[in-house]
């Protein structure tokens, strides 16, 4: 069973996914983590982000796995080192290349095959797993994006001001949202949920509450 939450930087989705599949007993699979991962290893290895073949060759090299809170890459552990804001920007770009959402859709597939799973992203929905069971989209105001990932950032002791925050959010929505494969939009059978005044809690709550009554549904 497939359950897929979708939305932009900021609207709470990582949060929601892993929260939604502790109450269910599933697995999460944290897919803007994976561009993250390539994104680091761009970096790490001094290819330029606009060198699209380049990126796409390094995505092939980069081994990304999962070990309880842990992110691995290439055995590396890099949980922390690919939440910085050098990664999250380089991540938006390399995010427009088919060739690397290709590899990564793949793996996506591979990692669900086979088990329940909670899999957040920006086109799990409409791309990654269109027959999903229950598919989400949730949303929240630029300005409250900007906040939670400043006051993210700011327990990291990042220096950075929520104004540059909600310009680069705004240039990542209009990256996500333009780009040729896999815009970020909501697929027609999402529930849309803005986050923008709720606690987790709230959100989790109704995220829960929908995925038990279809389960319930099936059963009847």
């Amino acid at each position: 069973m497939i359950v897929t939450i979708d939305g932009p930087a900021g609207s709470g989705k990582s949060t929601a996914a892993r929260g939604l599949a502790e109450r269910l007993g599933f697995e999460f699979l944290d897919t803007g983590a994976m561009y993250r991962c390539v994104a680091w290893s761009v970096l790490q290895k001094q290819v330029d982000p606009a060198d699209e073949a380049a990126v796409v060759e390094v995505s092939r090299q980069t081994h990304i796995a999962f070990s309880d809170a842990r992110v691995l890459v290439n055995e590396t552990e890099v949980t922390g080192l690919i939440r910085t804001p050098e990664v999250t920007e380089v991540a938006s770009v390399v995010a427009q290349y088919p060739g690397v959402r290709e590899e990564l859709v793949r793996l996506q597939r591979e990692a669900a095959s086979g088990i329940d799973i909670v899999s957040e992203g920006r086109d799990q929905g409409t791309v990654v797993f269109p027959d999903a069971f229950c598919k989400f989209f949730l949303v929240a105001n630029p300005e409250e994006r900007a906040r939670r990932r400043y006051d993210e950032l700011q327990a990291q002791d990042k220096q950075i001001t929520v104004e540059e925050i909600l310009d680069q959010i705004y240039q990542r929505d209009q990256r996500d949202e333009q780009r040729v494969v896999a815009p970020l939009k909501a697929a027609d059978d999402a529930l849309e949920i803005n986050t923008s005044s709720l606690t987790r809690d709230e959100v989790l709550d109704q995220l829960e509450k929908t995925v038990r009554k279809r389960i319930s549904a099936l059963s009847h």
